[in-house]
């Protein structure tokens, strides 16, 4: 499976039609089967499915660290879309309610009112109490960084990135997918499984900040999200249920804040 792969296209300006190849970004369904049945099927670009897999247990609450999985892999042959995860015995009891409601936490439904989601996220998250400060400069600094690691994104145009870091705003790992949560999920499933994700406290997004992405980055216990694009109103109440700090880009190169202003100080 390839990333990116090169198109023939036409271009026309005016009257004028030529032909050329173009790298357009890879998106391959991903099967997660979790104790040998399905959980969720999820549209990503090939990659990393190791790490995507972690990332999306942590979020959706199945494991709550990389000792929780009994195993996780995928098949190594060419053109496989299926992660597979077994849980530790203790943990299978812990989540077994989870595991009867395969793919709900993932999903997106538009029959559900705002109240009742972050009443249901709000089961299996807690509030943070990190006190981490950072200056608005330095916030705006990492969100700059994006144009350095957003390699299949300067090729196709279509990518998002996730980067993580830690309270000194070193990179502890940064994703990319044609999907924005499943950039965030490699990101967190990178950090998580490489025994960093205790480190994180700042995520930087590409991509607009829906709820989907705050319970994210709330199950992984990041207390300062900054993306290029505003947030949801049901992504601020959720955030600030959760003592949580969401911000973006401005046009005048500052923040706009939206909740945990005090994490985010002038120096």
């Amino acid at each position: 499976m390839a990333d990116s792969r090169l198109h023939d296209v036409i271009h026309c300006e005016g009257e004028v039609c030529r032909t050329y190849e173009q790298e357009l970004i890879g998106e391959e369904p991903l099967l997660i089967r979790v104790e040998g049945q399905p959980y969720s099927v999820v549209m990503r670009t090939p990659g990393e499915e190791i790490f995507h897999a972690a990332g999306f247990c942590l979020s959706e609450g199945l494991v709550d660290g990389p000792e929780d999985f009994a195993t996780i892999g995928c098949c190594d042959q060419d053109n496989t879309n299926v992660a597979t995860v077994t849980l530790k015995p203790a943990r299978r009891k812990q989540v077994a309610s989870l595991l009867k409601r395969r793919g709900f936490i993932s999903q997106t439904s538009c029959g559900i009112c705002g109240k009742e989601v972050v009443e249901d996220f709000c089961q299996i998250l807690s509030p943070t109490a990190d006190e981490t400060r950072i200056s608005v400069s330095q916030a705006v600094g990492c969100v700059n960084e994006l144009s350095h690691v957003q390699h299949l994104h300067k090729r196709t145009r279509s990518a998002h990135a996730a980067m993580l870091f830690d309270s000194e705003l070193h990179l502890l790992a940064v994703a990319e997918d044609v999907g924005r949560h499943n950039a965030l999920d490699k990101a967190i499933g990178e950090a998580l499984m490489n025994e960093k994700l205790a480190k994180a406290r700042l995520a930087v997004l590409s991509s607009r900040m829906s709820y989907e992405m705050v319970q994210k980055g709330a199950r992984a216990r990041l207390p300062i999200l900054v993306s290029v694009s505003r947030p949801t109103t049901l992504a601020i109440e959720l955030g600030t249920s959760l003592n949580m700090t969401l911000a973006c880009l401005s046009r005048q190169n500052g923040l706009f804040v939206f909740c945990g202003n005090e994490r985010l100080v002038e120096r």
